[in-house]
């Protein structure tokens, strides 16, 4: 029988701390000289707990990563004391502490198997509130009297919040990398404690031989690491390394640089590892955001979505440098009861509701959040939480004027120097004071300080002196502008930033054929994930060509598809040659569109917006064609004209049935669009991205194989007979990883041959290029091709509409002929359909814009203008 400890005093303690028992004999701790088990871990916790005193204490506990420092601090959460939690590397911040909150009882490292326990009272000083669990420092403060108070709800909803994003199991192993008292390294006992995992107890750097050796003999299966942690598994050649057992690697305290997020998540996913890039704050008991491992190497600028159990707003600023940026707050469980100052704070219960995060933020159409500033001068450098002007008045005391700023990156100085402070005098001393490294502080000695013209401080003119930002951006001249203003034209949109991305900007699926021409061209290749990459990180991969040599370029193969697809239909339509099979692949590319541009848009309701504009933008010009089509010729009627002729009579087999596609289309986006209209399937599919189409796929092959007593396909609506080609580009697009790519690339050859009788061609080229699609992102091609494609792609929806009508006037004359008129007529009507939509549009902004020029705000939701060519579906982006 499993014995659990005694009731805490005043009935309020840690449920993981006390559960420990539960687990048995699995292996709790993994040290170099031993290995502990749960059931003996919960017995030396239990006798230290009773060491500690009967009634609820204040103690202080210098953190280490030691077997003693863990056992009294479970000890003191599992029997209801507040644990005052400080660093065990700086006594004296342990000393400052000591003087402004006088604990009662004050934990001493010692040299054994227990720690000196020092009872400096027979019972408490203080008032102490029943929540409380839990003093830490903020990041980087050391011996600061503020201090975040933690309550028991924090502490355990934030571990079960992390276990379950991270998925961690009772097998796992994890190293701790980082130190117990930082809140990053608490949540990683705490998270695998609360699941029964292992912890490889050590304080050995990874820069270490002996760490590696001690975590591959436990067998460890997780690394948690700030900024700097990377950068040492950078020089002790982690990549090269053999850890079999290494499942995932977690990233945390401060920004890491996008390309070493991608290269550690590419890293990962050849090595068998996943990469969770992290968010949060002390004051969120560690964890707010986590970006998941499958959208690392596409987004590795975001921080992600919010961790289970938490939410994020987004809160006006006045500084805020766009609309749709906002200062980022977050509620859960796991926010903090409040900062205490003073002793007396320790009797507060919860005095925040939400945490103000004071960093500025967006959220992106993917509903990925990113950071894009900070409304406090707060820097957190390396992990650490550096205050500039607690700096600045360090820098005073002893007499020197300075003004302190910086990023992410590191400190930057400006100082009016006096005789016997040197630059490296100033550095030493922020280094000290501060914790940072040398290298990360750059001081600058000045005549006098950088000022506005107000008198204010010019901080901006400080981050300048570091050196000049890397701002250079391929383009034409190379101006960081370029790419903005590339954008901007093409787009339409006057508020282009280097933060915003293709998606995010409300790019169209024309567009989007016209931007990855001019993207390939000014970057040297087209990234992957361009669409969803910010413009700032968006670089040139290679130099221009020497003058003269032709430098072989890369083109979509989506765009190479659409135009292939639509020469291949009109051409087999006039009879120059026989290569069938256009009209259904397209569907496939269709559907291959339709998920990667319109669902990275997380909201229902965008969603459904989006679909609805993108069919109107098909059914619409089309109807105005039809239209024209009935005064010239008897080949259409009404039933063409609203777009319902397959509906009402799937079996005609006439000239009614040339706009099968255009229908089938319109009827498959209607119904996706009901269907993601519930609030049921739209949770289903945001969690399930590859799973749902997947599952459609097989709803939709029981009208393939004519299954489930449906009747012969040629009785209904080619819509439904074609719909698992839609969802099989669907799923194609959901694809992240290689197993799901073979999956939706055996369906597609399993069950296309035999969908067209007696066609081998035709079957062969619908396969062929949905593996294309799969599998090659790009293909090979020149200058003048991707021109050519582009022209062709961007217009093939006008160019099916009109070939109809077009071609059997010049038929006669010249197959040849017939084709190059119709492709011509079918661009030309495309590029006066889109200087119409441009025009509306613009008459649309103007009767919107408010009197006072200059005052107008940026609309979140402007419909961007196409410039050249058209596509009806441009909305909802799946058109041929």
């Amino acid at each position: 029988m499993t014995l659990l400890p005694a009731p805490p005093v005043g009935g309020h303690a840690l449920p993981l701390a006390r559960a420990l028992a539960l687990h048995g004999d699995r292996s709790a701790l993994v040290t170099a000289d031993a290995e502990i088990s749960y059931r003996e871990l919960a017995g030396r916790v239990e006798e230290t707990a009773r060491r500690l005193g009967p009634g609820r204490r204040l103690i202080l506990l210098p953190g280490a990563n030691t077997v003693e420092a863990l056992v009294v601090h479970l000890a003191a959460l599992s029997a209801g004391h507040p644990l005052l939690l400080v660093s065990g590397d700086h006594p004296e911040a342990a000393d400052s502490l000591i003087a402004a909150y006088d604990p009662d009882v004050v934990v001493h490292p010692e040299d054994g198997e227990e720690w000196r326990i020092e009872e400096r009272r027979p019972g408490t000083a203080h008032v102490l509130h029943p929540d409380l669990a839990l003093l830490l420092s903020t990041s980087g403060s050391t011996g600061s009297p503020k201090l975040v108070r933690l309550s028991y709800e924090n502490l355990q909803a934030n571990a079960e919040s992390i276990a379950t994003y991270l998925g961690i199991r009772d097998t796992d192993r994890a190293a701790t990398t980082l130190p117990m008292h930082y809140c990053y390294g608490l949540s990683v006992i705490h998270s695998h404690l609360l699941r029964g995992a292992g912890l490889v107890l050590t304080g050995l750097s990874v820069a270490d031989t002996c760490f590696w050796d001690l975590f591959r003999a436990a067998g460890g299966t997780a690394i948690a690491g700030v900024p700097y942690t990377f950068d040492l598994l950078d020089r002790v050649g982690f990549a090269e390394m053999d850890l079999p057992h290494l499942r995932y690697v977690t990233q945390a305290g401060g920004r890491l640089a996008p390309d070493r997020v991608k290269h550690y998540a590419e890293l990962g996913a050849r090595r068998g590892w996943d990469l969770f890039v992290m968010y949060g704050q002390t004051e969120a008991t560690a964890r707010m955001a986590y970006l998941p491992p499958a959208l690392a190497t596409e987004r590795p600028g975001a921080i992600g979505v919010p961790v289970p159990g938490g939410s994020f707003s987004l809160e006006p600023v006045d500084e805020s440098p766009g609309q749709d940026v906002g200062e980022l707050v977050y509620s859960g469980p796991n926010v903090m009861l409040g900062y205490a100052h003073t002793p007396d704070d320790l009797a507060l219960g919860r005095t925040v509701d939400v945490l103000h995060t004071g960093d500025l933020a967006r959220r992106a159409d993917d509903g990925l959040y990113e950071i894009v500033g900070r409304r406090s001068r707060f820097l957190k450098i390396l992990g650490l939480r550096i205050d500039p002007g607690q700096v600045e008045a360090l820098l005073g005391r002893h007499g020197l004027d300075a003004l302190a700023s910086g990023d992410d990156e590191s400190l930057t100085v400006a100082a009016v120097g006096r005789p016997g402070w040197d630059q490296r005098r100033i550095r030493r001393r922020i280094v000290d004071e501060c914790g940072l490294p040398a290298r990360a502080v750059h001081v600058h000695l000045l005549p006098e300080l950088p000022r506005l013209p107000t008198g204010k401080p010019d901080y901006q003119a400080v981050r300048a002196l570091r050196g000049p930002a890397e701002v250079s951006l391929p383009g034409a001249d190379g101006t960081p502008d370029d790419l903005c203003a590339l954008y901007a034209r093409i787009l339409d949109r006057p508020d282009v930033t280097p933060d915003g991305s293709f998606v995010s900007l409300g790019g169209d699926s024309l567009s989007y054929v016209e931007m990855s021409l001019h993207l390939e061209q000014l970057l040297g290749r087209l990234p992957s994930n361009w669409h969803t990459t910010p413009i700032r990180e968006l670089e040139r991969r290679e130099a221009p060509a020497p003058c003269g040599r032709r430098r072989l370029r890369t083109v979509e193969t989506g765009v190479v598809l659409r135009a292939v697809a639509i020469v291949c239909v009109v051409g087999s339509h006039i009879r120059l040659f026989e290569l069938r099979g256009g009209a259904h692949l397209l569907l496939a590319v269709a559907g291959y569109n339709f998920a990667r541009f319109l669902l990275a848009s997380p909201e229902r309701r965008e969603r459904t917006r989006r679909t609805a504009r993108g069919i109107a933008r098909i059914a619409v010009p089309t109807m105005v064609w039809t239209a024209f089509a009935l005064l010239v010729d008897d080949d259409y009627d009404l039933s063409n004209l609203f777009l319902l002729h397959n509906a009402l009579w799937p079996e005609d087999m006439g000239t009614g049935i040339h706009l099968w596609f255009v229908e089938a289309l319109v009827y498959i986006l209607l119904a996706v669009m009901a269907l993601l209209a519930l609030a049921p399937v739209h949770r289903l599919e945001r969690r399930f991205p590859y799973g749902l189409p997947v599952a459609l796929i097989g709803l939709g092959l029981l009208t393939r194989y004519e299954l489930a007593g449906l009747p012969d396909r040629a009785q209904i609506t080619d819509a439904v007979t074609v719909f698992w080609l839609f969802a099989l580009g669907w799923a194609a697009a959901r694809s992240r990883t290689v197993p799901h790519r073979l999956l939706v690339t055996v369906a597609a050859l399993s069950t296309v041959p035999g969908f067209f009788p007696g066609e081998p061609r035709r079957e062969l080229f619908v396969m062929v290029g949905f593996v294309l699609l799969v599998w090659f992102p790009t293909l090979p091609s020149t200058h003048r091709l991707n021109q050519l494609a582009g022209l062709l792609a961007g217009s093939s929806l006008a160019i099916y509409l009109t070939h109809w009508q077009i071609y059997p006037v010049f038929d006669g004359l010249s197959k040849h002929l017939a084709l190059v008129v119709s492709l011509a007529f079918g661009i030309g009507y495309a590029a006066g359909v889109s200087r119409l939509t441009h025009r509306v549009s613009a008459m649309r902004t103007a009767r919107r814009r408010p009197a006072c020029p200059g005052r107008a705000k940026r609309s979140g939701h402007a419909r961007p203008a196409l410039r050249s060519g058209w596509s009806p579906v441009s909305r909802a982006r799946p058109l041929p």
